[in-house]
């Protein structure tokens, strides 16, 4: 079947597909089914899914859709069941991180994220944080590791209380601003630059 094209009845098959696999988390990365195609589904870089122009709006659909997930090496996103792999688009970020929690403080703080699909990602050693910046605009993009290669976009508003919880540290390339999770300093941007988002753009 070639690249373009869209298998019949795939949406209602992989819905039926990915109902089938199970709850939790899901062994998609030891599952290599044949491609059968690319649909017209879209997570956009607000985190929304969108199939063929339509939104959808209902939370189990997207949270069974991402249960599915994969990012291979070739950079595309997949929705992956024992049976299928269909390609689908990413803007951004597979997912989207709504909010943040703080526990303790200090070499003990251990900061949590909810995704919009309901999981929730301990920042730390096997969930990374990093934050590309653009060179012209210093815009930071901060990305949180979810599984796999699959990442999730953090909200403005969470960037915001994010920064609150900075702290300043001194390395070979100047003073760095970042979080301390797990006792693992994540910067929020190069070194010897103010990290912060024009209020016009908030969410």
């Amino acid at each position: 079947m070639p690249d373009t094209q869209t298998p019949q009845n795939a949406l209602a098959s992989l819905i039926k597909a990915a109902k089938e696999a199970g709850d939790g988390a899901l062994p998609v990365e030891k599952w290599h089914p044949e491609f059968c195609g690319e649909m017209d589904m879209v997570i956009r870089k607000d985190g929304s899914w969108w199939h063929e122009g339509s939104q959808i709006t209902r939370a189990p659909l997207v949270k069974l859709f991402s249960s599915v997930l994969r990012k291979d090496e070739d950079g595309h996103h997949y929705l992956v069941t024992p049976a299928e792999k269909i390609r689908i688009r990413v803007e951004c970020a597979a997912f989207m991180a709504m909010r943040v929690d703080v526990e303790n403080a200090g070499e003990e703080q251990v900061l949590f994220f909810t995704l919009i699909t309901g999981e929730v990602v301990e920042l730390g050693a096997n969930h990374a944080l990093r934050v590309e910046t653009d060179a012209d605009s210093l815009e930071p993009t901060p990305l949180l590791h979810v599984r796999g290669r699959l990442e999730a976009l953090l909200m403005r508003p969470v960037f915001y209380e994010l920064v609150e919880y900075a702290q300043e540290i001194k390395t070979k390339h100047g003073v760095q601003l970042g979080v301390k999770s797990n006792g693992i300093f994540f910067p929020l941007g190069p070194a010897n630059i103010h990290v912060g988002i024009d209020s016009d753009e908030a969410e």
